[in-house]
């Protein structure tokens, strides 16, 4: 097995709809800029409100890692 370096991002995806399309936003996002996208770990989900307290979007804070290519 080679030897490799990865780093990690934190991402936060929101959707109107559900934390798992928020989640799925956060990563299809992140595909279109970084290559070898490897691990994406959902650490915290929470609710944005309105003033009276109704759901406005879900959001979901990740962990994304992708190989180092770097130098």
């Amino acid at each position: 097995m080679t030897e490799s370096v990865y780093k990690v991002i934190e991402l936060i995806g929101t959707s109107n709809e559900s934390w798992e399309k928020a989640a799925a936003k956060a990563v299809e996002q992140a595909a279109k800029s970084l290559r070898d996208l490897r691990v994406a770990e959902v650490v915290e989900l929470d609710l944005q409100l309105d003033a009276k307290g109704k759901i406005e979007a879900y959001r979901a804070k990740l962990n994304v890692s992708f190989k180092f290519e770097g130098t």
